[in-house]
């Protein structure tokens, strides 16, 4: 998955600790424990001693949150919705994730407008 440059950097590790996650997505602690009330699909384990430990699979989603988020500034019920219909139907859904198509749109648009203007 190369959706956000951010999911490249994950180790190849089976679990993570929350401290870990913090730092790759580069948030709190207390604001990955927010996520995790707020987005069901979000459910790591819990060791014998109580940490929370993170698969590879949440990592991925919580980038995933992190973008709708903070990126494309969705608000929490809106970032929820959204993944809940992108696990319904990936494929139809891959735009949520790509990267902004508006830089090349505009350099489109400029060109065509050079083009008009010969």
């Amino acid at each position: 998955m190369t959706q956000d440059p951010g999911l490249e950097e994950i180790p190849d590790k089976l679990y993570f600790r929350i401290g870990e996650v913090s730092k790759l997505l580069g948030v709190a602690p207390y604001v990955l424990r927010f996520w995790e009330t707020e987005f069901s699909a979000l459910t790591p384990k819990k060791s014998d001693t109580g940490h929370r430990l993170f698969r590879r699979k949440d990592v991925e989603l919580l980038f995933r949150i992190k973008d709708l988020l903070y990126k494309k500034r969705f608000t929490i019920e809106g970032a929820r919705q959204t993944l809940q219909q992108h696990r319904k139907a990936p494929e139809t859904q891959q735009h949520l994730f790509s990267p902004d198509p508006l830089p090349q749109i505009r350099d489109e648009l400029a060109s065509l407008l050079d083009l008009l203007s010969h």
